[in-house]
């Protein structure tokens, strides 16, 4: 997966900081969204993220996923 692809949550991951829900448990599964953000470097240094890919949901909401957590849509 890359920057750019559409990608849905295909399992339960519960979040705490969606701007609708605030500091209430949230399910992502089944969203769909966008990846802005791809995490393999920083400050030119190879890294390995826990959480590497950031997914834009709608204008005000962001999260961090693992690959096991997100497929792409075709």
């Amino acid at each position: 997966m890359k920057v750019g692809d559409r990608v849905h949550v295909k399992t339960s991951v519960v979040v705490y900081h969606h701007p609708q829900h605030r500091n209430q448990a949230f399910d992502l599964q089944g969203q769909e969204g966008e990846i802005v953000a791809v995490l393999e470097e920083w400050e030119g240094k190879p890294i390995t993220a826990n959480l590497p890919f950031q997914v834009q949901f709608d204008k005000k909401f962001k999260a961090h996923l693992r690959e096991d957590e997100i497929e792409s849509i075709a």
